[in-house]
């Protein structure tokens, strides 16, 4: 297997999507309260647009969609985050 940088663009994205439940877990585990820190949506955000990219590249219908429809979820999300009074002095 030939490591092209398509190829690490992917593991990378993968990587990043991936580190978002990690970050979860481990906030959820100080909390001592299943918690969803800003962080989780940030990292779903960038992993999911890198994600998209990779998938355009390759010309996956499938893929893009998926992550497309993701994107659109991450963002939303981080609104609400943002809307909420108090949410960024508990972040």
């Amino acid at each position: 297997m030939r490591l092209d940088p398509w190829m690490v663009l992917g593991f990378g994205a993968q990587g990043l999507f991936s580190a978002r439940f990690l970050v979860q877990w481990i906030v959820t585990e100080r909390r001592h309260r299943s918690t969803i820190p800003k962080a989780f949506w940030y990292l779903s955000l960038a992993g999911s647009a890198l994600l998209l990219v990779y998938a355009v590249h390759r010309r996956d219908p499938v893929f893009i969609l998926g992550q497309s429809f993701g994107a659109v979820v991450y963002v939303r999300n981080l609104m609400l985050w943002k809307g909420e009074p108090g949410r960024e002095a508990a972040a």
